[in-house]
């Protein structure tokens, strides 16, 4: 095979959604990434039962759209499949810091709670690393933490931010021996921060536990 893969670098434009209004009496901003398969304002509904005048919700949108299903009726959307890893981390990051920017999330960083579910959770954590973003709390809800991050990622934390690690008893992705392998890689990240939360259910997003940590927050 006589070819030759060549990069290039062009301007992009890709969407968010937002979830009521940042006001005077919001408590919470809510950085929530999505899982494979989800589009951003489907998955951003999942927060409805928030205290609109308490809790503002910014879900970014993963690039790689595609139909689910044979119909071809259906759309969804992935952050990373394992080809090109590095180089789409490094697309979405540029992404996720423009979502930042346009949010000035760096005034409101006491109020942020960065929130990742499934797939979502590697990009939330690797966002997190790479831009130090000091947040109010962390969710990891039914994903995997990336292997190559390490607790010197996150020294810049408070020791008082909570990181709670969520998951499904009778969650069809993930075995026993996963479980453990995220809760102690979650102790060597976070330490004494980590908070674990098993949930008796499935693969899901669990909107009770998203309303009791808006609560806690």
């Amino acid at each position: 095979m006589n070819q030759t893969e060549i990069e290039i670098s062009y301007k992009t434009i890709n969407t968010y959604s937002t979830k009521n209004k940042l006001i005077k009496s919001t408590e919470n901003i809510w950085m929530a990434f999505h899982g494979m398969g989800y589009l951003s304002r489907f998955f951003i509904e999942y927060f409805e039962g928030l205290d609109k005048e308490k809790n503002y919700i910014i879900a970014p949108q993963a690039p790689a759209k595609y139909y689910q299903g044979k119909g071809y009726k259906y759309v969804g959307a992935s952050w990373l499949t394992k080809e090109k890893t590095l180089l789409e981390t490094q697309n979405i990051l540029k992404y996720t810091a423009a979502v930042a920017e346009n949010e000035q999330l760096s005034r409101h960083l006491k109020k942020l709670i960065v929130f990742g579910f499934s797939q979502g959770v590697s990009i939330a954590l690797r966002w997190i690393a790479a831009a130090k973003v000091n947040c109010k709390a962390i969710v990891i809800h039914s994903g995997g933490i990336p292997k190559e991050l390490t607790a010197e990622n996150f020294s810049f934390l408070s020791e008082k931010t909570p990181v709670y690690l969520i998951y499904g008893t009778q969650d069809e992705y993930i075995t026993e021996e996963r479980i453990q392998t995220e809760k102690e890689l979650g102790n060597k990240l976070f330490g004494n921060r980590l908070q674990i939360i098993p949930f008796e259910g499935k693969h899901i997003v669990n909107t009770t536990l998203i309303n009791q940590l808006a609560d806690k927050s």
